[in-house]
């Protein structure tokens, strides 16, 4: 079957592998993806860097995707069973790991609100616990990822939105998305004042992707109690935090990854996601690719308004 193909650390290739075996358990499952985004932690997993990634190869790329059942329901699912994954004609899941979402879903928007789309929803609501009328700022809030969560936070009820951005064109953006104020990184001397003058009252959760400086810089900017959800790394991989700035303002700081939610809880945000995007309450910009172009989707950069690379599964030119 035609498939994006990891032979050696790093880009995948699009290539050939072999087909999955008719001996699937009773508790597994044949998947026909459709389309399957290109995540960060894709990219992470195929560089042999990542916690998760295959000591042995070659494998098929893919964390997650959207596709057909052999009884024709439109789903997410996401955890293929190795060495198989979403960016093939054919994977193999556990039945568990199935999200049904309405048939008549774009599965490139519906593959792009997975990982990424958790990403923005999860943090929030589950790790975070927003509540209603509190202050958020993302950190980042120009990536995909943290775009949507500019978007979910206003959904969730945040009574102030501050995104952390870099550059005029992010600023606007930002902006555009309902951000109520937007703080330049390369336009600030100091990055605390900066949050402290846009936040009277404190920031109540952070949602970081960046981390380092930044994020250092904005837990100064804090209220009492409040939340820093650690979701990337893209600043720096460490920070310097004294113990003192911990314990004054009863700070959390809490890591995440999708796969520690409760399903109730991913099924929950990610069908609400879908919804919202169908119907233009929340924006979602994809860029697809065919699956012979799979080497472009890995290296894809966005151009204006981010969007998230999505790799068609479709058999080759």
């Amino acid at each position: 079957m035609t498939a994006a193909v990891l032979d050696a650390y790093g880009t995948p290739r699009p290539g050939t592998f072999p087909v999955p075996s008719s001996g699937l358990s009773p508790d597994e499952i044949l998947i026909r993806p459709l389309a399957a985004a290109v995540n960060g932690v894709d990219r992470a997993i195929a560089s042999g860097k990542h916690f998760l990634s295959p000591r042995t190869l070659p494998v098929v790329v893919g964390r997650d995707g959207v596709g057909l059942t052999p009884d024709d329901r439109l789903v997410y699912f996401d955890g293929p069973s190795a060495p198989w994954g979403s960016m093939a004609e054919q994977a193999v899941l556990a039945k568990r790991n199935l999200i049904e979402i309405p048939r008549r879903s774009d599965p490139a928007v519906a593959a792009a609100l997975g990982n990424g789309g958790l990403a923005a929803w999860l943090p929030l609501s589950w790790r975070a616990g927003l509540r209603e009328g509190e202050t958020v700022a993302v950190l980042g809030a120009a990536g995909f990822v943290g775009s949507l969560a500019l978007q979910v936070a206003r959904h969730l009820g945040a009574g102030r939105i501050i995104g952390v951005v870099r550059g005029a064109a992010d600023v606007a953006h930002a902006r555009r998305l309902g951000a109520d104020a937007v703080i330049d990184t390369a336009a600030e001397s100091d990055l605390t004042a900066a949050l402290r003058a846009a936040s009277p009252e404190g920031i109540d959760v952070i949602v970081d992707y960046l981390w380092g400086e930044v994020a250092a810089a904005a837990l100064q900017a804090t209220a009492m109690g409040a939340r820093l959800v650690q979701v990337g790394t893209v600043a720096g991989n460490t920070l310097a935090l004294s113990g003192e700035t911990m314990r004054s303002r009863s700070l959390d700081v809490l890591g995440y990854v999708s796969f520690r939610a409760p399903l109730e809880l991913r099924t929950r945000a990610y069908q609400t996601m879908v919804q919202l995007a169908e119907e233009g309450r929340i924006e979602v910009a994809v860029k697809r690719y065919p699956l012979s172009q799979v080497m472009a989707a890995w290296n894809h950069v966005s151009k204006g308004v981010p969007s998230r690379p999505v790799v068609m599964a479709e058999p080759l030119a």
